[in-house]
């Protein structure tokens, strides 16, 4: 009798010291830390249609124990509820809180464009910072039905994109993509800057074409208000806008390379049978020839006011221009640009 109590007391502690161990194992597997790289934090990012094992696939170089995170997202349903995102994976985290993570913490990116050229070229700008490929953006970003039944069309698509730095998640379609920076065009263009475009006798659309022109005019911020100035003036006056920028868009469309790289317009461009040589047709071209900032926007909608109608390069202060008003006065400063492109030996 005294040796089957021993055998019962040896047994019952037998079974203690098993479920003890099972449960600290259980709960090391849970909340124990199993990360596995230096730095403070590492980034996942899972796409839409992945399945548990191409997370797993992202966790491995990751974690301690990739089957214990296993065993974890198994038991808390995670292996069937798979959430694409951007997730951050802190240092020592536990199996129990990167699950929580992939669960509920999809953190968004930073998204920024700025003067694309064309939605080709937007488009892999875009594909590089969310899920979204850049075949998928360019055939969204293009959609006649979705162009037309918004008020755009082949010339004025490019003037939707208001380049600046927007916040997305990394998970974004290209879809929602292009729905959300309609949402951002319209919103810039508040009550205040389309009064200010029909004061101007203008629509959004040609302030922006004519900002685009502004855009590649100066880089100078400052200097905008009065670049817009001049073009604002020759529209009033009824005269051409003369606009380099414009032909050299012109000859790019025509060849359908953009990255051609004009830094000299000749004679015989001029002479090109575009609706964007401001050289041949009056009036503001049919669309924008970039993506222009929103301070060259803002630069048309609060121009300078004064009688400027010409400007060039000022070559004795690199980035600015020299303006005129009159014909004479512009052709002597023209005239020492051309000097300093000849010794420069800038022939294209």
């Amino acid at each position: 009798m005294k040796n089957l109590k021993k055998v019962i007391w040896a047994t019952a502690i037998l079974g203690l010291v098993i479920c003890g161990f099972m449960a600290y194992k259980i709960y090391d597997a849970i909340f124990s830390p199993n990360t596995d790289f230096e730095n403070e934090e590492a980034f996942v990012y899972i796409t839409s249609n992945a399945t548990f094992n191409d997370v797993k696939q992202q966790l491995q170089p990751l974690l301690s124990d990739i089957g214990s995170f296993e065993a974890v997202a198994q038991r808390k349903g995670y292996t069937n509820n798979i959430k694409g995102g951007r997730y951050a994976i802190a240092k020592g985290m536990s199996n129990n809180a990167i699950v929580n993570t992939l669960r509920s913490r999809n953190l968004p990116v930073k998204v920024s464009f700025n003067n694309q050229e064309n939605l080709n070229s937007l488009a892999g700008r875009i594909a590089t910072q969310i899920e979204a490929d850049s075949a998928s953006l360019v055939s969204v970003l293009n959609d006649k039905k979705f162009l037309g039944s918004n008020g755009f069309n082949e010339d004025t698509k490019l003037g939707m994109y208001i380049p600046n730095t927007y916040e997305f998640f990394w998970n974004t379609s290209a879809e929602k993509f292009r729905d959300r920076m309609k949402k951002e065009y319209d919103r810039f263009w508040n009550e205040e800057r389309v009064k200010k475009a029909g004061a101007l006798n203008l629509d959004p659309m040609e302030i922006i074409s004519i900002a685009a022109i502004v855009q590649k005019e100066t880089v100078k911020i400052d200097e905008r208000p009065r670049v817009a100035g001049v073009y604002l003036n020759r529209i009033r006056k009824g005269m051409l806008l003369q606009a380099d920028p414009t032909v050299i868009y012109a000859i790019k469309k025509e060849t359908g390379n953009f990255d051609t790289i004009i830094k000299r317009v000749l004679y015989k461009d001029l002479e090109m049978d575009s609706p964007y040589n401001t050289y041949k047709y009056a009036g503001v071209p049919p669309g924008p020839i970039t993506m222009p900032d929103i301070s060259s926007v803002d630069a048309v909608l609060n121009a300078e006011k004064h009688d400027y109608l010409y400007f060039v390069a000022n070559v004795s202060n690199f980035g600015y221009h020299m303006f005129a008003k009159t014909l004479a006065q512009h052709n002597r400063n023209k005239a020492q640009y051309v000097r300093w492109l000849n010794n420069q030996h800038i022939s294209r």
